[in-house]
């Protein structure tokens, strides 16, 4: 039986003048800072999974979802091929951490950790130059 690549999404999420990172509390990369995100489910879209997948990890309702990217290289992921359709949104609502996440929290776009999870540097990056002038 051959294998196939698994979808997910990545957000950044644009909060109350910053980036949403989410402190992860399970391998892979536990202990590390991350961008909010997750695995389509069955019968989802790309976008649907990233409106669930925020208010999941993050308590905020996502608008104005816009895409960075695709990230597809087969080892981005230690889990195995994972395949990251990425967006950035402005994030609205209350910040609260889901029972997945070790913690939530806001960062100056100036002040993010310099390691992060997965590729998540480089969406960040790449999510940034796209709208450094609307946000």
């Amino acid at each position: 039986m051959k294998k196939h690549p698994m979808i997910a999404v990545d957000i950044v999420i644009i909060y109350c003048g910053g980036i949403v990172l989410v402190k992860r509390k399970n391998p892979p990369f536990k202990g590390y800072w991350a961008l909010c995100g997750g695995f389509v489910e069955y019968g989802e879209t790309v976008e649907e999974a990233a409106i669930r997948e925020a208010l999941e990890e993050t308590g905020l309702k996502i608008k104005e979802l816009k895409l960075v990217g695709v990230y597809s290289d087969p080892n981005r992921d230690p889990r195995g091929h994972v395949i990251s359709v990425a967006f950035i949104a402005k994030g609205e609502g209350k910040l609260k951490a889901a029972s997945d996440a070790k913690s939530v929290a806001v960062f100056n776009v100036n002040n993010i950790p310099s390691k992060l999870a997965f590729d998540h540097s480089k969406i960040l990056r790449d999510a940034l130059k796209l709208v450094k002038n609307e946000y």
